[in-house]
């Protein structure tokens, strides 16, 4: 890093902050082939045109053009363009607001951050507009299949303090589950495993090795085929709640991405992932307070 300081050489546009990327320690040649290589789906054309507009800025506030040295470790900042995004149907609730923080239920379907086809329908994004609040971030994320609670930081010398609370599991989180019920599984329990990215960037897998993840379990009620189940991760693994029942063989109800019980096409909003975070407990850090929030949101009775 050069810039120590966030230098805001690009303007939120449309409620998008600029997104950056760092080139990395070892490289030559100019930033223009990093850029092309870092991004291999976005042609050159589109970063000519982009560098013609003086949307491709460096940390210190100078234009990069295609002949612009490749310099280690210097920020690159541009504006992501998403060419056909989906539209997402659902809204979000905000259950609550103060001067540091926001908690918002979410519906599922909706990205907390821009990534991939998404931007402005995303559930910061349509928060920054909302509440006219540019610097909302959120203090950690749930999965866009996934419904219920996020905390968001609102000033951003506020935000290590709410991330602490996660880092530190200080944070009293659970989830509500729908999946399969096998009467030969335990319950109450406690699965651990080691988790690891797996080949394909978006999917994690387990791998042999002392666990790096744990989660609670709990059956609440049951049928002949499915149960409601109460989740409660005390680790913070990307996909762990997923990937843990789906090892026990009961993965969860409109789960695409595990697919254990069923495949959920792409854009199909009628067959939910039935994942839901449903309680949120913490003390603030900065005011004191004991705060307890519930999702206003239900996964509904269990399927026949």
């Amino acid at each position: 890093m050069y810039n120590t300081e966030d230098p805001q050489v690009l303007a939120a546009r449309d409620g998008v902050k600029p997104s950056c990327v760092v080139l990395p320690s070892q490289g030559s040649g100019s930033t223009l082939g990093f850029l092309l290589q870092r991004f291999p789906l976005v042609a050159r054309s589109t970063w000519m045109e982009r560098m013609a507009r003086s949307e491709v800025i460096d940390e210190f506030g100078r234009p990069v053009h295609s002949d612009t040295p490749f310099l280690q470790g210097l920020r690159v900042y541009y504006y992501r363009e998403v060419a056909a995004e989906p539209e997402v149907p659902f809204e979000a609730q905000v259950l609550y607001q103060d001067a540091h923080i926001v908690v918002v239920d979410k519906p599922h379907f909706l990205p907390v951050v821009p990534g991939g086809r998404y931007l402005q329908n995303t559930l910061l994004v349509r928060l920054k507009k909302q509440l006219d609040l540019p610097d909302l971030s959120p203090v950690h994320r749930i999965d866009r299949d996934t419904a219920g609670l996020v905390l968001f930081s609102v000033q951003r010398e506020d935000r290590g303090a709410y991330q602490a609370l996660f880092r530190e599991r200080t944070v009293d989180k659970t989830y509500e589950a729908i999946a399969p019920w096998n009467p030969a599984l335990v319950f109450p329990r406690t699965y651990e495993s080691r988790m690891a990215e797996s080949g394909n960037f978006i999917r994690m897998q387990e791998v042999p090795g002392a666990g790096n993840s744990f989660t609670h379990m709990q059956l609440l009620e049951h049928n002949q085929r499915w149960g409601r189940y109460r989740l409660s991760p005390i680790s913070g693994k990307r996909h762990q709640l997923r990937v843990h029942m789906a090892s026990l063989g009961i993965g969860l109800k409109g789960d695409g991405l595990y697919p254990q019980v069923e495949d959920v096409p792409e854009g199909d909003f009628s067959r939910p992932l039935m994942l839901l975070a449903q309680t949120l407990q913490f003390k603030d850090p900065l005011t004191g307070i004991q705060h307890q929030f519930a999702s206003q949101r239900s996964l509904g009775r269990l399927p026949v």
